[in-house]
């Protein structure tokens, strides 16, 4: 099952999407930060597949600037490989899923543990 977030590149401490204010994002390189940090990298037209140690990581790319960029990962392992990046770069992560803004100090806070909770949670409803 895939996760969704949303890298953030803004000059605001998001706390919350709602509180985002538009005029402090800054349009970024995203899919080129991206292919340039990870060897194993899938291209089929504008499909990026990034493959790493137990994680896979899939966006779609292209050659726009932007100062938001969503992202499906499987496998925790690629939330922490973004969180790396995120410090490096100054970017926010949005966990779409639960609907916070992930802290890059404390990820398990409101992180993957969490997500695998709220899968499980919908799992067994049905």
């Amino acid at each position: 099952m895939s996760w969704d977030i949303v890298l953030f590149n803004s000059r605001q401490k998001i706390n919350t999407v709602a509180d985002l204010d538009e005029n402090q994002l800054e349009p970024t390189d995203f899919k080129g930060i991206l292919e340039s940090s990870f060897d194993q990298i899938k291209k089929d037209v504008n499909h990026r597949e990034i493959f790493g140690t137990d994680f896979r990581i899939d966006f779609f790319a292209d050659n726009e600037h932007s100062s938001n960029f969503m992202l499906s990962i499987n496998g925790e392992n690629g939330l922490y490989e973004l969180i790396e990046l995120s410090k490096k770069y100054n970017w926010q992560i949005y966990d779409s899923g639960i609907d916070v803004m992930i802290d890059l100090e404390k990820p398990e806070k409101n992180g993957y543990k969490n997500h695998k909770e709220y899968i499980e949670q919908i799992l067994n409803r049905k």
